[in-house]
């Protein structure tokens, strides 16, 4: 059955049928469909275009239709193309002739646009709360575990002491902007096309708007032929799901090497764990690394996408069939990916001596003491020099920063160039000052500051996120 064959004579080839073939990708579509169908059989009732009764015949059958798919009872048939045209056939087997009317004002552009901005509105609502729940994760994480001391990198290499709350916490910044991202093309996408027709717009007067409305839209397309050849909100849509995945892969790579025993920072529950079908002795984190390999094919989706769009001439081509493939795909993977990530995070078991131990490392808290030093007065670049000839003195002798005895103390400050050092290179108290910066916890409490890892502000900004997750 072709919808469209009355020009043509003879019979499509079967590779072309084949080819043309959308069905097993777009019948995802077809709550979205109907929905669409029922607002579009309003609309041409209120224009006058279909009798009380027909509107109340087609409204039966598309409701019976609805049944059909949400029971999953309804039948697809491979050789019609795709889901609009099952669905249009389907109606004219229950409720006959009057089917054909259903499509008055009409055309698959304009429906199809319809059908993929509503799938793309609840698509987003529910990753909005899988994102929420990766959050949750994260902060229940923080609250358990967070006050554990970590070693924050630069270079990947040991760079000032952190709480762990404070890292995790840096991820539920990530996951709200992803959040606002979504929402951003949430809003873009929420107007509705339908009534742009093929390209040019419907030869009927059909409100619009009021349609519209009874879709959820917040209003309608302005350009007909913008409407029909518009796919920005599956690449916006594309953007967001690929920067979201990058960040769970960010985080999927240091669980991966926070449980490597050389770390040893978390252990991986056996349940988020595999073994190795050779090596008895192996525990890999593969959840983590499948995240990783993943995003991986979400960011192709979204160049995919970028260069099937770069080069169509406006009005609706055939290629934007193939938005659908990448779209759907990586929404449904970037789903799995944020509830396969939250549990792997609510069931970390934490190390917080290997954090410890490996956070007083690499003399993390040499900042610190630098700080402690132009609280005193010392110029900054004065203090980085001392505490620079400090650190090498303690590599030197193997010890750490907070070790350091009182005469290599006053033997560094002694050749600076800064008068205050010289000035208080006399104060008895300076060293045992010195040394208190140069523990994990005077280190810690000294980035003091809205967004710092002090103890007490990691505690405010984990009960705000707490306030805000409902935990």
């Amino acid at each position: 059955m072709r919808l469209w064959g009355g020009r043509f004579e003879g019979t499509t080839d079967e590779r072309v049928a084949e080819f043309t073939r959308s069905i097993d990708v777009d019948r995802v579509l077809a709550l979205d469909d109907i929905a669409g169908s029922i607002a579009h059989v309003h609309g041409l009732g209120r224009a006058g275009l279909l009798a009380p009764d027909e509107v109340e015949t087609l409204l039966r059958g598309l409701e019976g239709l609805r049944s059909e798919v949400e029971e999953g009872s309804l039948a697809w048939d491979p050789a019609l193309e795709d889901v609009h045209m099952n669905l249009e056939v389907a109606l004219r087997d229950r409720v006959g002739p009057i089917a054909g009317r259903l499509h008055t004002g009409r055309s698959r552009n304009d429906q199809v646009a319809t059908d993929l901005r509503l799938w793309l509105r609840r698509t987003i609502d529910g990753l909005d709360e899988a994102v929420l729940e990766m959050e949750r994760a994260l902060v229940r994480l923080a609250q358990r575990d967070g006050d554990a001391i970590m070693p924050g990198s630069t270079h990947i290499q040991p760079a000032q002491p952190i709480l762990l709350a404070h890292h995790l916490l840096a991820y539920v910044e990530m996951l709200e902007r992803d959040r606002g991202r979504l929402a951003d093309c949430r809003r873009r996408a929420n107007v509705s096309p339908l009534g742009s027709g093929a390209l040019a717009g419907a030869g009927y007067p059909l409100d619009r708007e009021e349609t519209a409305a009874e879709l959820g839209f917040d209003g309608v397309t302005a350009n007909s032929l913008d409407a029909v050849s518009d796919r920005d909100f599956v690449a916006e849509a594309l953007a967001a799901f690929a920067l979201a995945m990058v960040h769970l892969s960010r985080l999927a790579e240091e669980i991966t090497w926070w449980s490597n025993p050389r770390f040893g920072f978390v252990r991986v529950a056996d349940s988020f764990s595999t073994g190795s079908s050779m090596m008895p002795n192996k525990k890999n984190p593969d959840p983590a690394e499948l995240v990783r390999g993943r995003a991986a094919r979400v960011i192709g989706s979204l160049t995919g996408l970028l260069a099937l769009l770069k080069g169509l001439p406006l009005g609706y081509q055939r290629d934007l069939q193939e938005d659908k493939p990448p779209l759907f795909e990586a929404a449904a993977t970037l789903e799995a990916s944020l509830a396969v990530m939250a549990g792997m995070v609510e069931t970390l078991t934490v190390d917080g001596e290997r954090m410890r131990a490996a956070a007083g490392e690499g003399y993390t808290t040499a900042t610190a003491v630098a700080d402690a030093l132009v609280r005193r007065g010392v110029a900054f670049r004065a203090a980085h020099h001392v505490v620079g000839t400090l650190v090498a003195e303690a590599e030197r002798t193997g010890v750490g920063l907070d070790a350091l005895d009182d005469t290599t103390i006053a033997a560094a400050l002694a050749v600076s160039d800064d008068s205050v050092a010289l000035t208080i290179l006399g104060d008895s108290t300076l060293p045992g000052e010195l040394r208190a910066a140069a523990g994990l916890e005077g280190a810690l409490a000294g980035c003091d500051v809205l967004g710092g890892t002090a103890p007490r502000r990691v505690a405010a900004a984990l009960a705000a996120a707490r306030a805000r997750l409902g935990l």
